[in-house]
């Protein structure tokens, strides 16, 4: 069993020393720096209870305007990859049928997260690898308002890619696997 604090801990970490210090997200310092972020741990070895959660975490947001985003770290139960796409899938549909669709966005990271058009070694997968499977949760209007008056944000994914493969594979392999042992 993973314990929650080590497991948030780490993930503060990760969106610090690797979201935010190689901007692979413009808009996430703000938030750092705001405060504006929740952070909870959800276990995704039952998939009812964790879809619960993310529903509860939508109504959260919706009631508190003061946090921007939250990110719901599942480090157990969804270890598989394939798994978490599936899980991802039904997380997407149940947004919708509750009526979240428009209002929230998911954003998704696993710690084998794999573009379907990319290798596996490809450091380029490491812009949505994360310490443990995790959804994020955005806000709509919010995301739309940032990239609005962010220059060019069509080239963020591809500044993205290219700064990530000059880091190279095995370093980011290796400040993944640290901060999973934190």
């Amino acid at each position: 069993m993973i314990a929650s604090d080590a497991c948030l801990a780490a993930t503060r970490t990760w969106v610090e020393t690797f979201v935010v210090a190689e901007n692979l997200c413009p808009f996430a310092n703000r938030e750092v720096q705001r405060g504006s972020i929740d952070y909870r741990v959800i276990d995704g070895g039952d998939w009812p209870q964790a879809l619960a959660a993310l529903i509860a975490a939508c109504r959260e947001l919706e009631s508190a305007p003061a946090i921007e985003t939250c990110l719901l770290v599942i480090p157990e139960g969804l270890e598989a990859f394939d798994d978490y796409l599936d899980f991802l899938g039904l997380a997407e549909t149940l947004m919708s049928d509750q009526g979240y669709e428009g209002i929230f966005q998911l954003a998704s990271f696993h710690p084998d997260y794999c573009f379907a058009d990319a290798e596996p070694e490809d450091p380029a997968n490491y812009t949505n690898r994360s310490p443990w499977p995790m959804l994020h949760l955005l806000r709509e209007a919010s995301l739309e308002q940032a990239l609005a008056a962010y220059p060019d944000p069509e080239a963020i994914p591809e500044r993205n890619m290219a700064r990530l493969r000059a880091i190279g594979g095995e370093p980011l392999a290796r400040a993944l696997a640290a901060l999973r042992k934190k």
